[in-house]
């Protein structure tokens, strides 16, 4: 606002109405020439109204171009999160698919065996999906215990020396996603 102010001041011109006689406003030439200041000053008036109103609208229109294009950067962003999504669960359909046929063959009388290799065909291509998208899965055990990629759960006494404030057992894995972390490893630390 202070700079539309400003703007205003400098574009303000000063008119200067001359009187010659005080005393008498019936003066003709006085008439006249109150009357052209008069017209100037309106016309003065006119145009800053113009302006005034020019600006406005200017000021409108980039309100709503900016509203417009909050709104559809907004729309981009979460279409290329769905689109990020619906890849990831495109890749692992494969996966879900073998994890049926698993359980209907291990549905089917005298088939332990089957079952148990099956569980471990999906688990391995369920991870090399994974892996491919990116995801790596970090060992901890037997690691010095560092908060910045572990969450304590509890501690418990070492069983040997060596193990003290190192990971004794991981409860559940930590994984990173090209190279950022996604989940903390929870861990049980030796003390």
């Amino acid at each position: 606002m202070k700079d539309q102010d400003k703007e205003m001041e400098l574009n303000e011109e000063t008119i200067e109405i001359p009187v010659e006689n005080e005393n008498n406003p019936n003066d003709a030439e006085g008439q006249e020439d109150l009357a052209g200041a008069e017209f100037a000053v309106e016309e003065q008036l006119a145009r800053l109204q113009r302006d005034y109103a020019e600006l406005q609208d200017k000021y409108i229109r980039h309100i709503a171009e900016f509203d417009n294009f909050k709104r559809r950067t907004l729309k981009e962003r979460l279409d290329l999160m769905n689109m990020a999504a619906r890849d990831t669960i495109q890749a692992l359909l494969p996966a879900l698919d073998d994890f049926d046929r698993v359980k209907a063959a291990g549905e089917l009388p005298n088939s332990p065996e089957p079952f148990g290799e099956g569980i471990k065909l999906v688990y391995h291509k369920l991870y090399h999906i994974l892996a491919a998208q990116g995801l790596e899965p970090m060992e901890s055990n037997g690691q010095p215990f560092d908060t910045e990629i572990h969450e304590a759960i509890t501690e418990i006494p070492a069983p040997t020396e060596d193990l003290k404030g190192k990971i004794i057992d991981t409860l559940e894995k930590g994984y990173k996603l090209k190279d950022k972390m996604i989940r903390y490893a929870k861990v049980v630390v030796g003390k």
